[in-house]
């Protein structure tokens, strides 16, 4: 990782840890592109484990369904890269944790090839994030970062998640 994007994530996820502390929440995620990174962000951070309350890591549609409660049929008629899949996500995290906020993305980091790394309608590097808190709108926004590595998309994918966290914690 880039030693100024980490930096960055490293200041983003620790705001994020004293947010939740001063609104007395406990947060958790709900992963499928980046497979746990941001908890892993998160956790990072010593400490962290007065807000940190779980991960979840959902990089198949049978995890989304079975650990998160994602409808079937969402899935289904949107697929798993999809705005109503995130919203369903993050919401479905919180409803399947003791947290009050939870962070969710789901996207096709790349690279692009004929093993699913990317259509023309969903093509590498989109990635759908949401973030739901108990008595708040669930926020989502639909990133298109390119086709700029596997790596750089779930990056910056951890790092846009961790600000729209600051975003509905009001900071």
């Amino acid at each position: 990782m880039n030693a100024e994007i980490a930096s960055e994530i490293e200041k983003l996820a620790a705001e994020v840890l004293a947010a939740c502390r001063k609104r007395g929440v406990m947060l958790t995620t709900a992963e499928s592109c980046t497979g746990g990174l941001i908890a892993g962000a998160l956790t990072a951070i010593a400490g962290s484990s007065d807000v940190m309350e779980r991960g979840f890591v959902t990089y198949s549609n049978e995890a989304k369904i079975g650990m998160l409660r994602v409808p079937a049929e969402i899935i289904a008629g949107r697929g798993a890269v999809s705005e109503e899949v995130a919203r369903a996500m993050a919401e479905g995290a919180v409803r399947n944790s003791n947290a009050q906020i939870g962070i969710a993305c789901t996207g096709i980091a790349g690279p692009g090839n004929s093993s699913g790394g990317g259509s023309a309608a969903k093509p590498v590097g989109l990635v759908h994030i949401a973030v739901a808190m108990v008595q708040e709108d669930t926020l989502h926004a639909e990133m298109h970062y390119g086709d700029i590595g596997r790596a750089e998309v779930r990056e910056a994918t951890v790092r846009d998640a961790l600000k729209m966290a600051l975003r509905m914690l009001g900071a």
